[in-house]
């Protein structure tokens, strides 16, 4: 999340009220997670695993909850929470905005787009030309939908990241201040849920087609002319890159890469990043053709027992 203008080091201090280490005008130009930071933003962290990699990651401005030695040419924002901080900013910055009405005035639709009934449009909604949204689809605040996009009944774009702490009382929500990005000519079944990024952008592109119950978790990136089969769960952070196919009820866990032009095959468990080019099957997942054969073997097990005897 990129904000509306600089801000400096101490102003953001300033907010969240707290400590901060290096120059008053120290530039701030945004914040996100540690998977998609750049130059100018601020990054989190809150346990001593992580607080290299978040130390040396491209973010220039570190909310950390530990006195540490400031890296050159970054900040350190010292706190006793880090990820209440966070959210604080998240809420500052990107604040939930109540709506009273069915599509916003800030919405943006454009020409040729069919909104069928009962169909939500939240704030800053951006719709491009000549799209079908059918009855009964909600598009929270900030969503971006390209031009010839169908999204079937029901579906829903821009629900918050599953993305949670445990505390001692309970569970504690990271608030999501990111967006849904839909490229040019994507097709979405019905019931389908795709999260918005925590500060980044959950993306869909040019010319993938979703089929109906599938679910695309917070920051996932998914590329150009993909197939994505009824019922496929697909976790957080993921990036699926162009042409590749996921059929029915494939499941990913979060943080992985699947390559172009890969086939994963029904009820796989995507447990780690896969090449491209190839296809895969079963749980944990394996090239298909050497699973398939795992399994003949299987069945054979009772035969070469027999024969042993």
């Amino acid at each position: 999340m990129k904000f509306s203008r600089i801000y400096t080091v101490k102003e953001i201090a300033e907010i969240i009220g707290c400590q901060y280490v290096g120059a008053d005008d120290f530039p701030v130009y945004g914040m996100n997670e540690i998977h998609v930071v750049t130059s100018g933003d601020i990054v989190f962290v809150d346990h001593p695993k992580y607080y290299d990699k978040a130390l040396q990651s491209a973010a220039t401005i570190v909310l950390i909850n530990k006195e540490v030695e400031c890296p050159l040419g970054k900040a350190l924002l010292i706190s006793d929470d880090p990820f209440r901080d966070f959210n604080k900013l998240t809420n500052h910055f990107r604040p939930f905005s109540f709506a009273n009405v069915a599509i916003s005035n800030s919405a943006i639709i454009g020409e040729g787009t069919i909104i069928q009934p009962n169909c939500f449009i939240g704030h800053h909604v951006q719709i491009g030309k000549n799209c079908i949204i059918h009855s009964n689809v909600s598009i929270y605040d900030n969503c971006i939908i390209g031009d010839n996009v169908i999204i079937q009944a029901g579906s829903i774009l821009g629900a918050d990241a599953f993305y949670y702490k445990k505390r001692t009382e309970g569970f504690d929500q990271l608030l999501s201040g990111g967006r849904v990005v839909i490229e040019n000519n994507v097709g979405i079944g019905a019931l389908c849920t795709i999260d918005k990024g925590v500060t980044g952008d959950t993306t869909i592109g040019e010319g993938t087609k979703i089929d109906n119950q599938v679910h695309v978790g917070h920051d996932t990136v998914i590329g150009k002319k993909c197939l994505i089969a009824a019922q496929t769960g697909i976790a957080g952070c993921v990036i699926i890159e162009d042409e590749v196919t996921l059929w029915g009820q494939v499941g990913t866990t979060s943080g992985i890469t699947i390559g172009a032009k890969a086939v994963v095959l029904g009820q796989t468990g995507v447990t780690k990043s896969i090449e491209g080019g190839k296809s895969y099957f079963g749980t944990p997942i394996e090239e298909s053709r050497e699973k398939l054969k795992q399994l003949a073997n299987i069945k054979r097990i009772p035969e070469i027992i027999k024969n042993l005897k």
